[in-house]
């Protein structure tokens, strides 16, 4: 019984020392040192499919890697990364206000304002 604790908690410990890894920027020793079930042979698939095909755009595009099947997959996803989650999200002109109309909106209202008076 103890024997099957103790492997119990070295599988569990070792999913949680499993760090997310981008697979557009890693190496093939950061990626098998990463994802659970991916060796050296199958990081280097990796590196290999992105060399040819460029980075991966999805998560799903890791299915194309050769090794990488529907099993290992469900197992490592939530531990790939498309890109850094340090680098900065794509300013999106259109959530952003526009301050030279917001001054000439209130320009107007100041000036229609006046007008009344």
């Amino acid at each position: 019984m103890i024997k099957k604790l103790l492997i119990l908690l070295t599988l569990c410990s070792v999913n949680a020392i499993a760090a997310p890894v981008n697979i557009n920027t890693a190496d093939a020793k950061t990626i098998a040192d990463s994802l659970n079930g991916v060796g050296l042979k199958k990081a280097e698939a990796i590196i290999d499919y992105r060399s040819k095909n460029g980075a991966f755009k999805t998560v799903d595009d890791l299915k194309q890697v050769s090794g990488i099947g529907d099993k290992i997959f469900e197992q490592i996803k939530a531990d790939i990364l498309l890109n850094d989650p340090s680098s900065p999200a794509p300013a999106d002109s259109a959530q952003q206000p526009n301050t030279s109309q917001s001054i000439d909106k209130s320009e107007t209202d100041a000036k229609s304002v006046k007008k009344k008076i």
